[in-house]
C-alpha cells in the first residue's frame, strides 16, 4: 500500500494524498490490484469512466429512479478514473498520452456531474461558477508545470463525486426540498476555498 501511494503522488505531482483523497486511495487498491494482476489496460478503465460520467445527467433525464441511478454511476465513474491511473502506476504502463487522457475524461465529468444538479432542479448560474472554478483550479495547478505542487484542496474529485451523488440521492429521497441547489451551493463553497489555496500554495513555491 505504502508503495502504491508512493507512486501515485510521484505521479501526482508530488500530492500527499490526505483525508478523504487517502480514505479514497485505499478502496482504488483493495479493488485496482486483481485488474493489475490480469494486466487489464488502463485505457479500457478510462473509456469506461468516460461513458459513465456522460451517463448520469442522462439518467437523471429519466425521472425520478434516474436521480439514484446517476448517484451510482458518478461513484462508478469516480471509482474507474481512481482505477486507470492506479492500473498505470502498479503495472508501469503509465503513457504521455495516458496523463493528457486521463485529466480530460476527470472534466468530462465534472461537467457531467454538474449539469445533472442542473436537471434535478439547481441553478444554471449556479452550476456554471462552480464549473469556472473547477477548470480554473485544474488550470492553475497544470499551468504552473510545478514537479510538487503538494496541496490537495477542499475541492477535489472525491468531494465533487460526493457532494454530486447527495444531491442527486437528495433529491430522488426528498423531491419537494430544493436539494439540488442545497448541493451546488455546498459545492460553491468549496470550489471558492480550493481555487484559493492551490491559487495561493503555487504562488508561493513560484516565489520560492
Amino acid at each position: 500500500m505504502n508503495d502504491f501511494l508512493a507512486r501515485w503522488s510521484a505521479a501526482h505531482g508530488g500530492i500527499e494524498p490526505r483525508g478523504l483523497v487517502l480514505a479514497w486511495l485505499r478502496v482504488v487498491f483493495v479493488v485496482v490490484r486483481p485488474l493489475a494482476r490480469r494486466r487489464v489496460p488502463p485505457w479500457v478503465l478510462t473509456g469506461a469512466s468516460a461513458l459513465c460520467g456522460v451517463a448520469v445527467p442522462l439518467a437523471v433525464l429519466t425521472g425520478r429512479w434516474g436521480l439514484l441511478a446517476g448517484a451510482v454511476l458518478a461513484v462508478v465513474c469516480a471509482l474507474l478514473d481512481g482505477l486507470d491511473g492506479a492500473v498505470a502506476v502498479l503495472t508501469d504502463t503509465a503513457t504521455a498520452w495516458g496523463r493528457v487522457l486521463d485529466p480530460l475524461v476527470d472534466r468530462i465529468g465534472d461537467v457531467a456531474f454538474l449539469v445533472a444538479l442542473v436537471l434535478a432542479g439547481g441553478p444554471g448560474w449556479l452550476a456554471a461558477g462552480v464549473g469556472v472554478l473547477t477548470l480554473l483550479q485544474e488550470s492553475v495547478r497544470a499551468s504552473a508545470r510545478l514537479p510538487d505542487v503538494g496541496v490537495v484542496s477542499v475541492w477535489e474529485r472525491p468531494s465533487r463525486v460526493i457532494v454530486t451523488a447527495l444531491g442527486l440521492v437528495g433529491a430522488f429521497v426528498s423531491p419537494a426540498l430544493p436539494v439540488a441547489t442545497i448541493a451546488l451551493a455546498i459545492a460553491a463553497v468549496l470550489a471558492v476555498v480550493g481555487f484559493a489555496q492551490v491559487v495561493v500554495t503555487v504562488r508561493r513555491r513560484l516565489r520560492a
